[in-house]
């Protein structure tokens, strides 16, 4: 093939830019590092940064709250068990300090809502925010120390046949003389129904014979009231004094049981001051209160050989709202002091009382005397010196408290503070589930990177030595460590890490076989790099993201199984911790729900704030997104 020589000419060429000064561009971006590269990237996830300010808040309460809140979590206070929570004046009608009760028994007597025994009449009156009785009564069957009226059931036993049931008074004393009645009303036979109803006599008895009984009305099933005349009937059978009892007779049937019913006995007139108080204790008017006198006291005044029992017993119910504080920390009822203790207090400042004036002469310092006024004095006759004082005062003073304390979230059945207790406990998990984790990271790391980077005989002896540890049950694991070295943190966290680092290690034996293959690791081996470089500078950095999102959710793990163990009764013993608290409260989840949702919430937060804190982390610290938007 032939070839042409071309020859080119100066003036055939032209500079584009001749009159243009060529440099390189200035860099429009900022230097950076890869640290700070990896912030800018968190910071522009919103619920990554969200979850991070919601996480630095919990740990900070876990710090101060604990540290500052004066209250008590250490020492079992039962009278300050299941205040509600208060955050605003109780009255509000929210976040008070009260409790609203619905169709609770009324104790029409003292006008207040049957409350437990520990509480004084005047302690649940001034405690009382509103108080509504139900208009009408409801029907019971049982004797109830709030119940009125009724009737008494008296019963034959139909397992004892032919077997007549008496029920018999105390014995009174009765003359001719006086006008003494015996006036009885029976219940309505529709209450039970007529077929039910059997044959009774009521008679006066002073012995055996049939000549020691009067009878005031022979077998019959007419339930029409008496009024009987003791006095005349006692003159017309020649009596002039006679001690007998009051008897009601249930003739026995063989095929069911049968009854009687008894609205009320009376017993009037005669030596008023000889039988009075007999008199008054034998007669009845409200059956349910003569039931409830023969249940609870040994004199007998009516006994019986069959059952005897209520019917048609009234019981109101009340609805209420009540200052769960002021009962507790209120007013209190009158409590007596020694001198000793009187002498105490004015020693220390706290009030001044001449016992040669009485107790107009108290006068009170200082919020720290646990005594307002003085009701009364007791002066020893032979020395003429103080020997007690019977005084009233707030019971938070007595309880050692300057004003009456509030609690946020209230408090929990053994009376401890549960804000308090919460953080108290939540700092004792995560202290237990941060130093979990990071051992637990390390170690895998190591494990991991070493098993995944050289292969071959050592990762094949790695992996099996970690199924091996792995076939064994974790609950099997923790329940050996607690039976041989004790119920505490340090075997807990033992426990945790014998078996947690292994997740680590397979994700970093994992990414290392993903990564150890790359072209850019393999240039660096051939251009010389040692083992060492290889892992830590260039398949390591890589791998982290994955690694470092499993081990942050691995505090929450740690904290759900220092929960599950509590629930088994394996919790922590010695300390507050957040899984024997969660435990101890789930049993009062029905009737207190704000000692379990309290908790709930926060254990709730911590889970996706950790969940959203650590795949903000993985996108953050990913060396393959280094520089993107």
């Amino acid at each position: 093939m032939e070839q042409r020589h071309i020859e080119f000419k100066p003036d055939d060429f032209v500079l584009v830019q001749q009159n243009v000064r060529i440099m390189d561009k200035k860099l429009e971006t900022k230097p950076t590092t890869f640290m700070k590269d990896a912030f800018r990237r968190f910071c522009k996830n919103k619920s990554s940064v969200a979850a991070a300010i919601i996480l630095a808040i919990l740990i900070v309460l876990t710090i101060l709250v604990p540290w500052l809140s004066p209250h008590n979590i250490d020492n079992v206070r039962t009278p300050e068990k299941f205040l509600a929570p208060k955050l605003f004046k109780a009255g509000t009608g929210f976040w008070d300090g009260t409790r609203e009760k619905t169709h609770v028994v009324y104790d029409a007597v003292n006008q207040v809502p049957a409350l437990s025994d520990k509480y004084s009449v005047a302690a649940i009156k001034q405690s009382l925010v509103s108080l509504t009785v139900d208009p009408q009564p409801e029907l019971i069957d049982s004797a109830s120390q709030y119940g009125t009226g009724g009737v008494i059931m008296l019963a034959t036993d139909a397992a004892v046949n032919n077997k007549d049931v008496f029920m018999s008074s105390k014995a009174v004393d009765f003359t001719d003389k006086g006008g003494y009645m015996l006036d009885i009303v029976f219940g309505n036979e529709e209450d039970v129904g007529s077929s039910k109803l059997g044959e009774y006599c009521v008679y006066l008895k002073a012995g055996d014979r049939p000549e020691d009984k009067i009878m005031v009305r022979d077998f019959s099933r007419d339930y029409s009231p008496i009024s009987f005349n003791i006095s005349q009937a006692m003159k017309d059978h020649g009596m002039s004094s006679f001690t007998g009892q009051v008897v009601f007779e249930v003739r026995s049937t063989a095929d069911a049981f049968r009854y009687i019913l008894i609205e009320s006995v009376k017993l009037s007139g005669g030596e008023r001051a000889k039988n009075k108080d007999v008199l008054e204790e034998v007669s009845f008017e409200n059956a349910t209160l003569m039931i409830n006198n023969a249940d609870k006291n040994s004199q007998g005044y009516w006994s019986c050989s069959g059952r005897k029992g209520i019917h048609n017993s009234e019981i109101f119910y009340c609805n209420y709202v009540i200052d769960t504080y002021m009962l507790v920390y209120g007013d209190a009822d009158l409590v007596t002091y020694s001198a000793t203790e009187l002498n105490n207090w004015i020693e220390k400042g706290w009030c001044t009382y001449d016992y040669t004036v009485g107790p107009e002469s108290f006068v009170r310092l200082t919020d720290d005397c646990p005594v307002d006024f003085v009701e009364s004095q007791t002066v020893l006759k032979v020395t003429k010196k103080l020997s007690s004082i019977t005084a009233r005062g707030w019971n938070y003073r007595k309880m050692g408290y300057d004003k009456m304390p509030s609690f946020i979230l209230g408090t929990d059945a053994s009376g401890f503070d549960l804000f308090k207790r919460a953080f108290a406990g939540l700092r004792t998990s995560l202290i237990l589930g941060v130093c979990t984790a990071a051992f637990c990271f390390l170690f895998g790391l190591v494990w991991g990177a070493v098993s995944g980077y050289f292969g071959g005989n050592v990762d094949l002896f790695m992996e099996r030595f970690c199924e091996i540890l792995g076939g064994v049950p974790w609950i099997v694991v923790m329940t050996l460590c607690i039976l041989h070295l004790g119920n505490n943190i340090f075997t807990f966290f033992l426990a945790l890490c014998m078996t947690g680092w292994m997740g680590t290690a397979h994700r970093t034996r994992t990414q290392f076989y993903r990564f150890k293959g790359r072209e850019y690791v393999l240039a660096s081996r051939t251009l010389g790099a040692t083992d060492k470089r290889l892992i830590f500078k260039h398949i390591l950095p890589n791998s982290m993201g994955t690694i470092i999102t499993a081990s942050v959710f691995m505090i929450t793990s740690v904290i759900f199984s220092e929960a599950t163990l509590a629930y088994l009764n394996l919790g922590l013993q010695g300390v507050q911790s957040f899984g024997v608290m969660m435990a101890t409260n789930q049993q009062y989840l029905g009737i207190y729900p704000n000692l379990v949702i309290f908790p709930a919430v926060v254990l709730a937060l911590m889970e996706i704030s950790f969940n959203l804190f650590g795949n903000g982390l993985r996108d953050a610290i990913n060396p393959s997104l280094k520089g993107s938007e």
